[in-house]
């Protein structure tokens, strides 16, 4: 397969990395890398598959700066919900191509393991199931490519995952113990599997790599940007304090605004989400938040 990277952060290499490994594979991002096959944005976009590992919130001002439809096949590699819209990726790029040409990827990945070729699976997810298996069939050897249909619930496991990392993170950063986490994240899954059956996903997605899986790794690990976000959050600093040093999007930070503007909407209940929304926009005391989740008496 001719592919084309587009976005060079640490998914976006991780990305080229392992599709280089069958593939002839370029990459493209907006600042110039030192990096082997780096194109022109021109070049880029005249392959035929492309994957697009472009920070949620940034996809659509892109798409309408840069986009030139050629008839490629997209695989969708960020996670979040644009803040502005409250729209899925899904739905901001099927406004530039048809539904049929358009895939996501999601699951337990770390960019550091992908990059070192460890063992690793990963959900390719498309309503045209002969794509997903066509980019599924491009991944390398290292890693275990599975398929499916449900793309709404690829897309709100890949974005919610990432608040409740950031709960993870306050969890631990309050040394709360082993079994605050688990009931944190198990009741994480809970409630992102709600949300997500309110936009019409199936339930089942939730308990596969895309859902659970992406949520166990990224719920309790220092790899995890948005976990870290947690760990400052816990330690009492100030979110542009944290963002600073952490130097790299935390889609979860946008994507709990989202969720807190959709479930007001649409009524629905989300507690998880809504402490981290409070944190992270609101400067919530971590310590209240937790306070507040142990007296909620709704299950």
């Amino acid at each position: 397969m001719k592919m084309a990277v587009i976005g060079a952060g640490k998914w976006g290499q991780a990305l080229y990395h392992a599709f280089s490994q069958k593939n002839e594979v370029v990459i493209h991002s907006r600042t110039p890398r030192e990096i082997e096959n780096f194109v022109s944005l021109e070049e880029a976009l005249k392959c035929e598959y492309l994957v697009m590992a472009i920070p949620a919130q940034s996809v659509r001002g892109w798409m309408d700066a840069n986009f030139q439809d050629y008839g490629q096949k997209l695989l969708v590699a960020a996670k979040g919900i644009e803040t502005s819209t409250g729209a899925f990726l899904n739905e901001i790029y099927g406004s530039y191509l048809s539904e049929e040409r358009l895939a996501y990827i999601s699951g337990p990945s770390f960019a550091a393991e992908v990059m070192q070729s460890l063992p690793t699976a990963l959900m390719i997810s498309a309503t045209n199931l002969t794509l997903a298996q066509c980019f599924a069939e491009a991944l390398p050897d290292f890693i275990k490519g599975y398929v499916s249909d449900d793309v709404v619930g690829a897309e709100v496991s890949g974005a919610y995952k990432n608040v409740i990392a950031i709960a993870g993170g306050v969890c631990d950063g309050l040394g709360l113990g082993n079994n605050a986490r688990a009931a944190l994240i198990s009741r994480g899954l809970v409630e992102m599997t709600r949300f997500g059956e309110a936009f019409g996903a199936r339930a089942e997605t939730f308990l596969s790599l895309g859902g659970a899986g992406d949520l166990f790794l990224t719920a309790s690990s220092k790899l995890s940007r948005n976990y870290r976000v947690g760990l400052g959050l816990a330690e009492g600093k100030k979110m542009p304090q944290i963002l600073e040093e952490l130097g790299e999007v935390a889609e979860g930070v946008p994507t709990a605004r989202a969720l807190h503007e959709i479930a007001e909407k649409r009524t629905i209940y989300l507690p998880i989400a809504e402490e981290v929304y409070m944190m992270v926009e609101k400067g919530k005391d971590p310590h209240q938040s937790v306070r507040d989740l142990l007296a909620d008496s709704v299950a």
